[in-house]
């Protein structure tokens, strides 16, 4: 590894912070590779071949080598995500919290691009659980919603909303997860370039942010709620800080998780109200940085928005037996249509959906089923990715290795059809996508902005 020159300063600041081991930390940089993690998806379950589990997610584990998993199909398919390990730690939260399915929550996830702790949340909580995942940046939303596509579940919401608009949403939520924008120290190994942008200006900067995020957020969060706050910085401003903040501002009741000592993640406590917070150090855990903490809201919040309904779209009846057709166990989902798309979402969810549409910008809601004309399903995508998908309503062709990568390129396939019409294109049992089978040749409908654009690697 090349030899990493950190901010002046900083590891002497490090220093003054309880159990980091300044030894560990500069030899973690300068000698050790950032380890490579990936988190399994529960609900399509695959046989991957692993090196190890990352100890405080139950779907989390590591990998020996770092694969390219541009080319791997079973990545496009939604089979796992790779994500850093500390970043899972949410996932020990979440079972902390909320160790047995009770009644059903919703959870928004504020700034939720690309998409890691969503994927995560989702994979915690049961279809009765809805999702709000919001990304605040326009661009980043696309990627946000990409993958929750993948992951294949009914009961999530991409919004794409400033975290002020929430504040309309009083009460609203159960758990709130702010994985807040900083200064990124946590992310020197993994990101070498970071530290010539790192600067204690921008440490104040973000702290005042963070700040701002929280402010704005915390009406949408009910009496007895549960706050996640996490970043990917070690600055106490930043980390400890902000817990006082919180506890000062809004009174908020500080939760301890409980840890094991062979985990190697420090307990802190912030120096006024002595909150708890959590710090992941390289060299100390086999991962990057990452603080975290949760915090209860402990005053009354004001009820949730409620109205009457200004009545629902006149769907036919017909059509919604047509797309009835597609999913298993039909009974279960609302439907409706926006423009000529019909859209399914867990029928548990169709009382919230109305409410979020008032209040803000939904960019994805449920699952996407396609077009009808006529009596003909245009299937769309994110029905091929879906753990809801009624596979045997189509047909279904297995894909080679190599096949399912000219397939994710969206290239011709070689293969000679026996059968006509839309099919599942399949890759080891798991779907990638749409094609058409035509008497002489094959559509592929898999969608160009998500097309693999990189060259195969040279066996």
């Amino acid at each position: 590894m090349n030899e990493l020159n950190f901010p002046e300063n900083f590891i002497s600041i490090l220093n003054e912070e309880p159990g980091f081991d300044a030894g560990n930390f500069i030899n973690a940089h300068q000698n050790m590779e950032s380890p490579t993690s990936i988190r399994l998806n529960p609900f399509k379950k695959h046989p991957l071949k692993t090196d190890g589990k990352v100890p405080w997610c139950a779907d989390g584990y590591y990998l020996d080598a770092r694969p390219s998993f541009t080319f791997d199909p079973l990545f496009h398919a939604g089979c796992y995500y790779v994500q850093e390990a500390s970043s899972m730690f949410i996932d020990h939260i979440l079972k902390t919290i909320r160790p047995d399915q009770e009644e059903p929550i919703k959870i928004l996830d504020l700034c939720a691009a690309p998409g890691g702790k969503s994927t995560l949340i989702n994979s915690a909580v049961g279809a009765g659980d809805l999702l709000v995942a919001n990304e605040i940046i326009k661009t980043r939303v696309p990627v946000l919603c990409d993958n929750l596509n993948r992951w294949g579940t009914a009961n999530s919401i991409v919004s794409n909303n400033d975290p002020k608009d929430f504040s309309r949403l009083t009460g609203f939520f159960d758990i709130i997860l702010v994985d807040a924008p900083c200064s990124g120290s946590g992310m020197f190994r993994k990101d070498p370039a970071a530290i010539n942008e790192w600067s204690e200006a921008n440490v104040n900067l973000c702290h005042q942010r963070q700040e701002r995020i929280l402010a704005d957020v915390y009406p949408a969060l009910k009496e007895d709620g549960y706050l996640i706050y996490s970043t990917c910085s070690y600055s106490h401003q930043e980390n400890e800080d902000i817990l006082d903040w919180l506890c000062d501002t809004f009174n908020m009741e500080s939760l301890p998780t409980p840890i094991y000592k062979e985990w190697g993640i420090v307990e802190t406590r912030s120096e006024k109200h002595k909150a708890y917070g959590y710090r992941f150090y390289p060299g100390q855990v086999k991962g990057e940085g990452l603080f975290a903490a949760c915090l209860r809201k402990k005053e009354l919040a004001d009820e949730s928005p409620s109205f009457r309904t200004k009545g629902h779209q006149k769907l036919a009846l017909l059509e919604i037996d047509i797309i009835k057709r597609y999913l298993i166990e039909p009974e279960n989902y609302y439907y409706n249509k926006i423009n000529d798309d019909w859209l399914a979402i867990n029928r548990a969810h169709k009382e919230s959906l109305d409410t979020l549409q008032r209040y803000l910008y939904i960019k994805k809601s449920g699952v996407r089923i396609g077009k009808l004309m006529g009596k003909d399903l245009v299937p769309d995508h994110e029905l091929a990715l879906s753990i809801h998908i009624n596979k045997d309503a189509f047909l279904q062709t297995e894909l080679t290795y190599e096949q399912a990568i000219q397939y994710l390129r969206r290239e011709n396939i070689d293969i000679n059809p026996t059968d006509k019409g839309w099919s599942l294109m399949c890759f080891e049992g798991q779907t990638l996508g749409w094609a058409k089978l035509l008497p002489n040749r094959i559509n592929n409908y898999y969608p160009k902005e998500i097309r693999i654009l990189a060259s195969p690697p040279t066996p």
